[in-house]
């Protein structure tokens, strides 16, 4: 009994130094197996790295030339920046692929991850997006540039700076407006400094009883007067409306862009003055009101 158990003991640790000696053996081959597949990888490895660490030279190389080259255009700061860094990105992502590829991994899976990281990225940041593609579009089109007074969604005033995502302008009464720029290519834009002169369109009224040749003699004697009211195009002083009360008389007279608050505040006061002082009146709403009495 005691001999069986024996034989049964040296038999089950035959087996299992054998099992050993297998996974020995296994790994061992495993192990070589890795080494001859790196030594036969080793030109390919090379020849990645090669390029990984050319690539990414060039690509800061060529990103510093663009920098400059936009360094010169009118291009804003923030938006220098950003341009740059996403074409060293764009370039670095184009030299990781190349080297993937003398890798030998499948291009078509690297092309099925940058697709879908690229579709969810652009359903995530639609707006963004937006704005960004609006920025690009104001930054190479030019439509206004900072320092112009423009109306741009409903908003009169200067532009202060054109970002990648927001146009900042700030407005005559100080505040500071930030419209994105995917309004801003889709809205009407007045760029009121893309001329060097803009019109001044007033209108005065005056009675019927008055004398409108008068009249307008004293008006074109004040813009005679005004040194800011350019004489190129000849201003108009015309009578253009006859009212319930009052006839119209509408001035235009043309001045530079950076005096049209000035002269418009100007010619206002100077003309209420003269009516005043010739005796020229101007109507205004009033009620009369008649009381009989009761019989």
């Amino acid at each position: 009994m005691f001999g069986l158990y024996r034989l049964t003991e040296e038999a089950g640790g035959n087996e299992a130094r054998g099992a050993i000696q297998d996974s020995v053996e296994k790994t061992s081959g495993l192990f070589d197996d890795a080494i001859d597949y790196i030594r036969s990888s080793l030109p390919m490895i090379a020849m990645a790295l090669a390029i990984l660490v050319i690539g990414l030279l060039v690509s800061k190389l060529i990103a510093k030339i663009v920098g400059k080259a936009v360094s010169k255009s009118n291009v804003n700061g923030s938006a220098k920046s950003f341009l740059v860094s996403l074409i060293k990105i764009i370039l670095y992502v184009v030299v990781i692929i190349m080297a993937l590829s003398v890798l030998n991994v499948p291009m078509s899976s690297i092309i099925t991850i940058l697709g879908a990281a690229g579709l969810a990225i652009s359903l995530a940041l639609q707006n963004c997006l937006s704005n960004l593609s609006g920025g690009f579009i104001i930054l190479f089109t030019k439509p206004f540039k900072v320092g112009d007074t423009i109306d741009l969604d409903s908003s009169v005033g200067t532009v202060r700076d054109i970002g990648i995502f927001y146009t900042k302008l700030m407005t005559f009464d100080g505040k500071t407006v930030f419209i994105p720029n995917g309004k801003v290519t889709e809205a009407k834009i007045v760029n009121y400094t893309e001329t060097p002169s803009r019109r001044i369109d007033l209108s005065f009224n005056i009675s019927y009883s008055a004398d409108f040749g008068r009249a307008r003699e004293l008006i074109l004697g004040i813009i005679a007067e005004e040194k800011l009211i350019l004489s190129s195009p000849e201003p108009v002083v015309r009578m253009s409306a006859h009212n319930n009360s009052a006839v119209t008389i509408d001035v235009l007279v043309w001045v530079n862009n950076a005096d049209y608050l000035t002269e418009k505040y100007n010619m206002t006061e100077a003309v209420k003055s003269v009516f005043d002082g010739n005796g020229i009146e101007i109507p205004f709403d009033q009620l009369d009101i008649h009381i009989k009495d009761r019989i």
